[in-house]
């Protein structure tokens, strides 16, 4: 059981499921912070901990780059964290307090983390199993597909949101002829504005790139096994020798179902992200919280959620966890060719849009206001504007949006001015 006294805190023993950004993250803290009892460190995949987002990105550019480690073997050894890869979690039984592995060992716990991710959502279409079809999220699945690409003739891409825009990118850049189909009228609908929408869109078609909206797939075609094409939803044809599957993901709570805690949508947890049981804590993109600034239970998929929970998970761990509960301004990136796009905040469909910057320079912000507040800020190749907006939302400040009519107007500018918080 997790001690109630901070000077028991430091000696319990943790479980970390997950060996991703977020477990590797929350092993780190705890010995940061002082921890120094047994820590047990899970993942499923064989490879060393490794960076997800170079995957859809330069791994895929790159003829033979190699994963970028979370960390090295000797960071582990050092720190005495003790890293079981390769192997499941097959059960967790909290009556009394032990992980089963796939490997027939069991790991007892005072206190457990849950940093169990997501997986790709399927696409539930005759021919998905076809050789050639692909979907991208393990360092298995990145290998897969740049090898694919190596002998590719043409591609198809269903789902435009981060990975397969990602993926299209690269793609174009080794001079592949791309199709891109997504289902709804505007790619990335649920991350972006209206304005950014039509500028990434635009963009992406200018670079080459078949982007087609309000199309999805029908069924995948096949000769011999492997896929040759597709049928779209309005009867088109498509032909590719690779498609890349990204219409989503799906919280991993398998494990959390089969223990008896409470699942909507992810692992539901409160604000100091413990789950239904005490002793247990669910992080990164299987985590269901209450998010302080929407006023919402929300699932966030990024590098940095993953990591801040893990650092307020750790001090929780230790007793030391913030009265306020989790509270960071959640931040987003993508790399898409020439476009570095930068997202700080979280928008709804029905905020105010205002732009900052001439869109036809390629490089412009899109400010999201609810009322009079500013919520989230969309930046287009201008970094200062993302870092000044992170600045103002962990702030609770706001330019009034009438500045921003201002030509001269500048976030960095007007960050900058603002006295220190007290």
């Amino acid at each position: 059981m997790c001690p109630a006294h901070k000077s028991e805190a430091a000696t319990t023993s943790v479980v970390v499921i997950g060996a991703g950004h977020a477990g590797v993250q929350t092993a780190e803290a705890l010995r940061t912070m002082g921890h120094t009892g047994p820590l047990t460190l899970v993942g499923d995949e064989p490879a060393l901990p490794y960076q997800r987002p170079p995957l859809s990105k330069e791994h895929l550019d790159i003829a033979d780059a190699e994963p970028l480690p979370l960390r090295g073997t000797q960071f582990f050894t050092e720190q005495q964290i003790q890293l079981c890869t390769g192997v499941t979690v097959t059960m967790i039984d909290r009556s009394s307090s032990r992980v089963h592995l796939s490997d027939g060992r069991e790991l007892p716990y005072d206190c457990l983390v849950l940093a169990c991710g997501a997986a790709n959502r399927s696409l539930p279409v005759p021919g998905s199993d076809l050789d050639g079809v692909h979907s991208l999220r393990t360092l298995a699945d990145a290998e897969a597909v740049r090898a694919a690409m190596a002998g590719c003739e043409s591609a198809l891409v269903v789902g435009a949101g981060f990975i397969g825009l990602e993926f299209a990118a690269a793609a174009r850049k080794r001079g592949l002829p791309v199709t891109v189909v997504e289902a709804a009228e505007r790619p990335l609908g649920r991350a972006l504005s209206a304005e950014m929408a039509e500028h990434i869109t635009e963009a992406h078609r200018s670079n080459g790139v078949d982007l087609r909206l309000g199309a999805g797939v029908t069924a995948f075609l096949g000769d011999n096994g492997r896929v040759r094409g597709a049928i779209g939803t309005d009867g088109t044809e498509y032909t590719a020798d690779l498609v890349l599957v990204g219409v989503g993901v799906v919280p991993r709570d398998e494990l959390a179902v089969q223990a008896g805690l409470a699942v909507d949508n992810g692992i539901v947890v409160d604000e100091h992200l413990r789950t239904s049981d005490p002793d247990i804590y669910a992080i990164g993109d299987c985590a269901s919280f209450p998010h302080l600034f929407t006023g919402t239970r929300v699932r966030l998929e990024s590098v940095q959620n993953a990591t801040d929970q893990a650092r307020h998970v750790a001090a929780a761990v230790l007793g030391r966890e913030d009265p306020g509960g989790y509270r960071e301004v959640p931040w987003f990136w993508s790399h898409q060719g020439q476009l570095k796009l930068q997202i700080a905040g979280l928008r709804s469909s029905d905020d105010r849009a205002l732009v900052l910057g001439d869109p036809a320079d390629g490089k412009f912000s899109v400010c999201s206001y609810r009322g009079q507040r500013l919520v989230a800020v969309e930046s287009l190749n201008r970094p200062a504007d993302h870092m000044a907006a992170r600045r103002l939302l962990a702030e609770g400040r706001s330019p009034a949006p009438e500045q921003l009519a201002d030509p001269d107007f500048s976030l960095k500018t007007f960050a900058r001015a603002l006295a220190p918080t007290p």
